[in-house]
């Protein structure tokens, strides 16, 4: 017998995070249950006790206190005094951050927090957490039927206006906790699936973006032999902090260095997805995740979109770029520690006029790493990396153009780069307050006669490819071992922000 749904309204206040987080769960299976059950009965011709209704859970604190709370982490605090609330998704899958986000909330303010159903309802897509597509089996009749029964996505519901800092709120009006609301979660978690071809369950807290398969071929290699048995101590011990390898497809590859290894998965792919994405996984969820999100600001803005409801701790670009500089050679490496912007794809999100700083915790990451793989410092490390800005462009054929115009950029931005994905990674990383970083190597220098071309391009791949992913991973471990308490900054951070980080 199925469980009516809850009704809108609150279901109990709590003072210990473990029992809030159970009681989201509870409104949330049981809602989203109730209309997996009922949508299976319109599948087979019932469609008695229509609508359809249920709604997403929520979790709301309010407090009347002015008093200052521990401010040093970036996060886990509301602004002032008022009521603040977020409506709440898959808190299976987001167990272990909401655990967090809650007890923060609980510690600095001193405050039950409010459990109960909001007025949100459930779309009945998004009732299927394994990305079902609810119209594949419907007859033409009962689909058109669908919308009366069943709730669907409503993309006037899942925008962007807390995010940008732009949501219309009165001085009494209930104050966003989180970012993102749960329709806006879900609508990406399940375009995640789409893009990348893995579930949402496989991402983990640290991610490269790349342009190219070379990158992929080699995370791949990498991974694998992270996952085979050694009898080096050492190096077992570094491998064993690794449990899994997942491929597009949910190919899976399981740690032989974890005692007892269940059995390898085969991916089942008909084809690659469009932005393919790779999972080196630890059980904290603190592992490494590639996403090839191939060419263009486009993708970058796009994948970054989705990714960014997961929040992560950190994204990094890895790719090629133009060297603007005569004194840079092929297989250079640029860090970037400032953007000209010219990707366009952000303009309506956040103005051009608004900076994107360099993050600290995140160049001296990259630095390091380059430092250790290279085996440079110092003086000696100039010789192969230079530190400077990268301009990023939506126009790939550039160089058609009359050169004037570019080139008066370029010398006036002291840019030393040139591709078209960084920016946009950077730009939406500090949108999102994500942490955020960009790490090129030279493959080209069209202004002094190094065209991209097929004989060039092998002979640089060979050379780089390898050790500049090295550094990506390598980077992104220095980031876990130095903790989060100083990866998230307070740069990030806006006036009047959400608690959760």
């Amino acid at each position: 017998m199925t469980l009516p749904p809850l009704p809108p309204g609150p279901v109990g206040q709590f003072t210990d995070a473990k029992d809030a987080l159970a009681c989201l769960r509870g409104i949330y299976d049981r809602n989203t249950g109730f209309l997996r059950d009922r949508f299976t009965a319109y599948t087979q011709g019932d469609e008695e006790g229509g609508p359809n209704r249920a709604h997403y859970p929520y979790v709301r604190l309010t407090t009347r206190s002015s008093a200052a709370v521990d401010t040093r982490l970036a996060y886990g605090f509301v602004g002032g005094p008022g009521a603040h609330a977020t409506t709440v998704t898959r808190p299976d899958l987001y167990e272990r951050y909401l655990s967090e986000q809650l007890t923060l909330l609980l510690r600095n303010h001193g405050v039950p927090l409010e459990i109960g159903v909001s007025d949100e309802p459930i779309p009945i897509h998004f009732a299927f957490p394994q990305g079902l597509y609810v119209e594949g089996d419907l007859p033409p009749d009962r689909l058109t039927r669908l919308p009366d029964l069943f709730d669907l996505p409503d993309l006037a519901r899942m925008d962007d206006t807390i995010v940008n800092g732009v949501e219309d709120l009165g001085p009494d009006a209930v104050k966003p906790l989180a970012l993102f609301t749960a329709p806006r979660v879900d609508f990406s978690l399940h375009r995640l699936r789409h893009y990348t071809a893995t579930a949402p369950e496989h991402f983990q807290n640290f991610v490269l973006f790349t342009n190219y398969q070379f990158y992929v071929d080699e995370f791949i290699r990498l991974s694998r032999e992270v996952m085979e048995p050694t009898d080096d101590p050492a190096l077992a011990a570094y491998r064993a902090q690794y449990d899994r390898f997942v491929e597009p497809g949910e190919g899976v590859t399981h740690s032989r260095n974890r005692g007892d290894a269940p059995n390898d998965v085969a991916p089942k792919l008909a084809r690659m997805p469009q932005m393919p994405a790779y999972h080196l996984t630890r059980p904290d969820g603190n592992g490494v995740t590639l996403v090839n999100i191939g060419v263009g600001p486009s993708n970058a803005k796009t994948i970054t979109d989705h990714i960014a409801v997961l929040r992560p701790h950190a994204w990094i670009m890895l790719g090629h770029c133009a060297g603007l500089r005569h004194t840079q050679r092929l297989g250079d490496y640029v860090l970037a520690h400032g953007y000209v912007r010219e990707d366009h794809v952000l303009d309506a999100d956040l103005p051009l006029w608004v900076p994107v700083p360099p993050l600290a915790e995140v160049q001296r990451a990259l630095e390091t790493a380059v430092e250790r793989v290279t085996g440079l410092s110092g003086y000696d490390l100039k010789s192969i990396m230079r530190t400077g800005t990268v301009a990023t462009i939506d126009n790939r054929n550039w160089e058609l153009r009359d050169h004037r115009e570019p080139l008066m950029r370029f010398s006036q931005s002291r840019a030393i780069g040139l591709d078209m994905e960084s920016a946009t990674i950077a730009a939406n990383g500090f949108r999102f307050r994500v942490p955020y970083g960009t790490l090129l190597c030279v493959s080209d220098k069209p202004m002094h006669g190094q065209l991209k071309l097929p004989g060039m391009a092998d002979r640089f791949y060979r050379e780089r490819v390898d050790q500049h992913l090295k550094i990506g991973v390598l980077a992104m471990e220095l980031l876990r071992e130095h903790g989060m308490e100083t990866l998230h900054s307070r740069k990030l951070r806006s006036l009047a922000e959400a608690a959760f980080q």
